[in-house]
């Protein structure tokens, strides 16, 4: 008796889980990186000691300097140091990314039936607890040394919304550079050469009128000046000026360019 061999079909692998089933492991995979800031809470040293001592520090050395006293120089201080340390903050949503990779922990992941992009997800979720932990510090450090901001209680967790926004937006830069990067101290590395003339040459720790006209330029494009005006609007004045519709636009354009990239370039390395 003859037996019939049918042809072999090539069937596409069936998605590991659908959408609300990868909004809940991303929930799983940013509680789990939650839990490991808990068995290592020298994690969040960057977020809380940063800014209280950056507040203390720049404040006290150069409040009198630029603003005649402490006290004045406070409304353009702190607003500063929120954006300086939650873009600071985001670099270590691709460190985080980078070690993970490095230690095998994905290559466990890819046998588990879960959505292949919920533990880059949920890492980059999961800064975002880190991101309000810094901004209630920083309004907390300034308030206790004599900052009272003029837009109020709505003005300062408007601001907050809007800089967690922006720092989560930065992160999925800082998650790509952790994807293609060989090493957690490349990421570093490399987000720090990129950040830090960011960060100094801008509006954040003396008016750009007194900067040469070349840097004076450059200074006024800055994102980051555009993000520290549009926080001091809000806490300041409680207005929402058009350094915040830049800024949000700014977001949106970095989300839509890099979070496809780097999702895909994390997908085919894991």
């Amino acid at each position: 008796m003859s037996s019939i061999s049918l042809p072999s079909v090539n069937r596409p692998p069936k998605n590991r889980a659908g959408f609300s089933m990868a909004v809940r492991q991303t929930l799983t995979m940013a509680r789990r990186s939650l839990l490991k800031v808990r068995r290592t809470p020298e994690h969040l040293f960057d977020v809380t000691f940063q800014p209280i001592l950056f507040i203390l520090m720049f404040t006290y050395i150069f409040g009198g300097a630029v603003a005649g006293d402490a006290q004045g120089y406070l409304p353009m201080i702190v607003p500063a140091i929120l954006i300086q340390t939650l873009v600071g903050a985001s670099v270590a949503s691709g460190v985080q990314l980078r070690d993970d990779m490095d230690k095998g922990v994905f290559d466990r992941f890819k046998a588990m039936p879960i959505a292949r992009v919920a533990p880059l997800a949920g890492i980059l979720l999961a800064d975002m607890v880190r991101y309000a932990i810094a901004a209630v510090l920083t309004f907390g450090m300034g308030f206790l040394i004599g900052y009272r901001p003029e837009g109020g209680i709505a003005g300062v967790a408007l601001a907050i919304v809007f800089s967690i926004c922006c720092a989560w937006a930065l992160s999925w830069i800082f998650a790509f550079f952790g994807v293609i990067a060989r090493d957690a101290a490349s990421v570093q590395g490399i987000s720090m050469v990129v950040l830090f003339p960011l960060m100094f040459v801008s509006n954040a720790f003396v008016p750009v009128e007194t900067m040469p006209g070349w840097l004076r330029w450059f200074a006024e494009i800055n994102p980051i000046s555009h993000m520290i005006a549009a926080v001091r609007g809000m806490v300041n004045q409680g207005t929402m000026n058009a350094d915040f519709a830049i800024s949000l636009l700014g977001a949106a354009a970095i989300v839509a360019i890099f979070a496809p990239i780097a999702v895909r370039v994390y997908m085919r390395r894991v």
